[in-house]
């Protein structure tokens, strides 16, 4: 990910009548904009006239954000542009916020690819504060994402699963011992069947990697975190269109809807036919359940079929990449803690013991590896600065007056390894949460990889689910090392932990490992029958 100071000066510099346009109208700008504040406003680092604190976002800005905190405080006030930016990374100020002032934080900024991508903002995590958001909300909650259908959806989990491990198992018999897999683009394409299966009863990637959908979802989560003029220049939006930006998403979109579309009228004509639900799984998807609540008419508005494309958009933006980048950094903290991976597979196969399927009640039982996913989370939130929320009048926190309309960043990635709050917080010891009540979903602020509030993420306890399932598996079936040296445990030490900024933090470099068939049956390899 580029500076966005510096995609913005490339989107320009090939249009040069462009600059001349666009410098006159940052000049205009700030003549009408200079005033100095009498305000008392939270601290601020100084800023460049015009861009204001933008050359400061780079790219990471959950680590630029960090490194600006430390020195100007939890509560600081930026200038992304035209944009008053505020930045908390106190876990205090994050508990001050949603017990006192939470519908005020509760509003979403107005993005271009958000507008242009999910119909409007007509899904619930991009959609403002109101009604509408929250009868989509009530959607999502009571029908798509309560924990009765999360339950149900543990078979959609088990056959992708099953396939996911029978692929690694092929790929690990090629003759040499130490041929490696792309662990990471399995884990993508698992995470990706899970939630299209349970969203739409297909997969929607095959074994190559390959499907129409998976290559838009794909574009999808890279348009969604791409800069765009307009997001930091309310005021000059049109460079998008003139840059051609504009027309990129809208044919994004286009391909997205008749995709949709197709997926919507496939599943009225199967009902109207007298099928119960598509696919070879009993439980009904989101789309079969989403018509069900349009037919009886469940809402105090009418859902609509863009309504109901925008909520299964949001499906994807938000559970997804998130799924697959979370076991990413599972199994790469692992292998580069062997006596952590040792204690997390001892327990998994005392667990399971010689029986040939893993279920959800031996997961219930796994607690030092609910202890590794939680330390995984604190160190790697795959949304380290959460979607950001926007105020909707004047407000004080913190000592400070917050301004309407200013875009809010919870950074979380910072505040969960805050030094003040966590013993050793750049180390990775899952032994931290054993017998600790502190959990993360949105009531103990030092730990919020989901976000809290009205606006925490709905979709927890599936992304969750999926997340735990899918380890303990990978834990059962294998043993795992790193590729090209006898001396596995320095090896793991030197294990590139890099990181790309998107619409989730994954690693930079694909997770390459070498699995090691395990069974507990005298007659070699078993796996989880279908």
């Amino acid at each position: 990910m580029e500076l966005p100071a510096l995609q913005l000066l490339k989107a320009l510099w090939q249009e040069p009548f462009l600059i001349f346009l666009f410098l006159l109208s940052l000049l205009l700008l700030f003549t009408l904009t200079r005033s100095p504040s009498k305000l008392n406003l939270p601290p601020s680092p100084p800023r460049l006239p015009l861009i204001g604190n933008l050359h400061q976002l780079g790219t990471h800005p959950h680590r630029s954000f960090r490194a600006l905190s430390e020195k100007y405080g939890p509560l600081m006030l930026l200038n992304l542009g035209q944009v008053p930016t505020l930045v908390i990374s106190s876990a205090d100020l994050v508990k001050e916020i949603i017990k006192n002032h939470d519908i005020t934080f509760s509003n979403r900024p107005k993005t271009t690819a958000a507008n242009i991508l999910l119909y409007g903002s007509q899904d619930v995590g991009f959609a403002p504060y109101g009604e509408y958001w929250r009868q989509t909300r009530k959607i999502c909650v009571l029908e798509l994402l309560s924990l009765k259908r999360v339950q149900q959806f543990q078979s959609v989990r088990e056959e992708v699963t099953i396939a996911l491990i029978e692929r690694i198992h092929q790929a690990s018999q090629t003759g040499n011992k130490d041929s490696s897999i792309n662990l990471s683009g399995m884990l993508i394409a698992a995470s990706n069947n899970i939630l299209s299966r349970s969203a739409l009863g297909r997969n929607i990637v095959d074994e190559g990697g390959r499907s129409r959908f998976g290559e838009l979802s794909r574009k999808l989560m890279v348009y969604m975190t791409a800069f765009h003029v307009g997001d930091f220049f309310p005021s000059l939006r049109w460079v998008d269109n003139l840059t051609g930006r504009i027309g990129r998403l809208k044919l994004l979109f286009r391909e997205l809807d008749s995709f949709f579309d197709e997926v919507v009228q496939e599943h009225k004509t199967w009902l109207e036919g007298g099928g119960d639900q598509i696919g070879s799984s009993s439980v009904k998807d989101f789309v079969d359940i989403l018509l069900g609540v349009q037919k009886n008419d469940m809402l105090n508005f009418e859902l609509t079929q863009d309504n109901m494309k925008a909520i299964l958009l949001d499906m994807f933006v938000g559970g997804s990449d998130t799924t697959s980048t979370a076991l990413e950094w599972i199994m790469a903290e692992l292998m580069r803690h062997p006596e952590v991976m040792k204690k997390a597979q001892e327990e998994v196969r005392r667990v399971v013991g010689n029986r040939p399927k893993i279920d959800m009640n031996d997961v219930n039982q796994m607690d030092y590896l609910k202890c590794v996913i939680k330390e995984t989370l604190r160190l790697h939130p795959p949304l380290p600065l959460q979607v950001p929320r926007e105020t909707t009048a004047n407000v004080d926190v913190g000592g400070y007056l917050i301004p309407e309309k200013t875009r809010v960043f919870i950074n979380s990635w910072a505040i969960q390894r805050d030094p003040n709050v966590w013993d050793k917080p750049e180390e990775f010891l899952p032994e931290r949460f054993e017998g600790s009540a502190i959990d993360f979903k949105g009531q103990d602020f030092p730990f919020v990889p989901f976000g809290s509030g009205r606006r925490g993420c709905p979709g927890l306890a599936f992304g969750v689910a999926s997340t735990e399932y899918v380890t303990a598996n990978l834990l059962y079936w294998f043993d795992w090392k790193l590729p090209g040296h006898e001396d596995n445990i320095k090896l793991a030490k030197d294990l590139d932990m890099s990181e790309v900024y998107g619409l989730t933090v994954h690693r930079k470099t694909p997770l390459n490992l070498v699995p090691i068939p395990y069974s507990p049956y005298d007659k070699g390899w078993s796996c989880i029958p279908i």
